[in-house]
């Protein structure tokens, strides 16, 4: 069965118009299925899943990544806006993935599910996912669930947008970096990169986490070396990004860039 279907079979001229809506992000209808860009985790325990609501989210404008183990799914969500959470991974059960998520994080998480009875629908909430839905389901649906529960989260990742760790400031909302009030020019990836370390400064970040939340599925050894080396120029000392050899990178300490 097919993860997206189409909620508007009613009328012949349009049974067989694609849910996902035109190239340009809009639908049949006419009507714009998204006005907002956001970085979404597929956390789907069927490839096939997967593959189609990845490519339908990509067509709409979203940056978006996948997991399909519920492992994956915990090692990377840090580096999305939004999670859509399926229940049913091959590893983990999907209920203890939404409560391991909640527990470190406020990300606002829709559970996207076969299981479709009254209790499926209460445990998921109880679990904290924000949103759920029954596949399948019209992609226009899920779509306006997306914007609705992002409305809701939006007060919220506003008062923690910004990330202060002595004379450096790392606003997420703007996606600006500052050292002592002095504006810092960094790539995409580069302020993924800080952004990530300066969250838990007091925390060693395995490499391969930050490998899997910063560039996902397209990533060498020597990719993050060669950003961490360019952040390390750009804030002015080595000291700001420490290697732990063998585990991954923390944060510098005050003390240590002194």
């Amino acid at each position: 069965m097919h993860v997206l279907e189409s909620r508007t079979a009613s009328s012949p001229s349009r049974s067989n118009a694609s849910p996902a809506g035109e190239p340009d992000g809009r639908t049949s209808h006419g009507l714009l299925t998204s006005s907002t860009s956001w970085r979404v985790l597929v956390a789907e325990g069927n490839h096939s899943d997967a593959t189609v609501l990845v490519r339908e989210l990509r067509r709409h404008g979203h940056d978006v990544y996948s997991a399909e183990t519920g492992r994956e799914t915990l090692e990377s969500f840090e580096a999305s806006d939004l999670v859509l959470l399926d229940l049913d991974f091959p590893d983990l059960d999907g209920l203890e993935v939404c409560r391991g998520i909640r527990s470190f994080s406020n990300i606002p998480i829709i559970a996207v599910t076969y299981r479709e009875t009254e209790l499926d629908c209460v445990l998921g909430l109880q679990a904290g996912a924000d949103d759920y839905l029954v596949k399948p389901y019209g992609f226009r649906e899920l779509i306006a669930r997306m914007e609705a529960v992002m409305r809701r989260a939006q007060p919220l990742l506003a008062a923690s947008t910004t990330v202060s760790y002595g004379p450096l400031s790392i606003d997420a909302s703007r996606r600006e970096v500052s050292l002592d009030g002095r504006p810092i020019d960094v790539t995409r990836k580069e302020f993924d990169l800080l952004y990530l370390l300066a969250s838990r400064p007091q925390a060693v970040i395995p490499r391969k986490r930050l490998m899997h939340q910063v560039w996902g599925d397209s990533w060498s050894r020597r990719t993050v070396d060669t950003h961490v080396s360019s952040l390390r120029n750009k804030l002015g000392s080595s000291g700001w990004i420490i290697t732990v050899r063998g585990v991954g990178f923390r944060l510098g300490t005050l003390e240590e860039l002194s």
